[in-house]
């Protein structure tokens, strides 16, 4: 695991926040990046995400702290941009992209790093602000999640050496197959379901008539 969290690696995943262009590049065809370092982005911005969805101010939180389950939304998480990667890779398969896989999802968890870093630093500010002070916690949660865009926009038209115009059709498409792969997903689930109450039922007589 050394291998992925070297000090060359960790240097492109914080250049992206500076260098995008040049350190997607880098990832992509000198092979920079680390998945490993990119799920521990993701695992940032999920604990960053239900932190603030715990412990941010009332003027800006109107979430009841009690409701909130941690491990389900940092799953939910990571389901969202596990759907991404998969979805943007079926669709840039299909439309000449040159990233693989691991290279999607390289610069998808590369990208949650702003919105990870900042995420913190507006809960805090939430703490401290007045009522009419509300706009510099919006400001702040702003710039993160802008950023965030801007690199994921960058990292896919990078790696799949796309215009800014394909990409932008490319994100649009993807999201079509996310609902798709949702889609699918809950069907196997119904049919998994329906496999399981009828082969229940089907144990259940044979104990009766036993």
């Amino acid at each position: 695991m050394g291998k992925y969290f070297t000090r060359e690696r960790v240097g492109y995943m914080f250049g992206v926040l500076t260098r995008p262009l040049h350190s997607f590049y880098e990832i992509r065809h000198r092979d920079q990046g680390s998945v490993p370092l990119a799920a521990l982005c993701v695992f940032l911005l999920s604990a960053a995400f239900t932190l603030n969805r715990i412990f941010a101010g009332f003027i800006v939180n109107d979430v009841n702290p009690r409701t909130v389950d941690g491990l389900e939304e940092m799953g939910a998480i990571f389901l969202i941009l596990g759907l991404f990667c998969v979805g943007n890779w079926s669709v840039t398969c299909l439309m000449d992209g040159e990233g693989r896989l691991r290279d999607i999802v390289t610069v998808t968890g590369y990208a949650m790093l702003p919105a990870a870093l900042l995420l913190g630093p507006a809960t805090l500010l939430s703490l401290v602000i007045a009522e009419g002070e509300t706009a510099f916690y919006a400001i702040v949660m702003g710039a993160g999640i802008a950023w965030t865009v801007i690199l994921l926009l960058t990292g896919v038209m990078t790696v799949h050496n796309y215009t800014l115009l394909k990409t932008l059709v490319t994100l649009g498409l993807t999201f079509v197959a996310m609902l798709i792969l949702v889609f699918i997903g809950l069907l196997i689930l119904d049919l998994i379901n329906q496999a399981y109450v009828f082969l229940y039922s089907i144990y259940t007589e044979l104990i009766f008539r036993i």
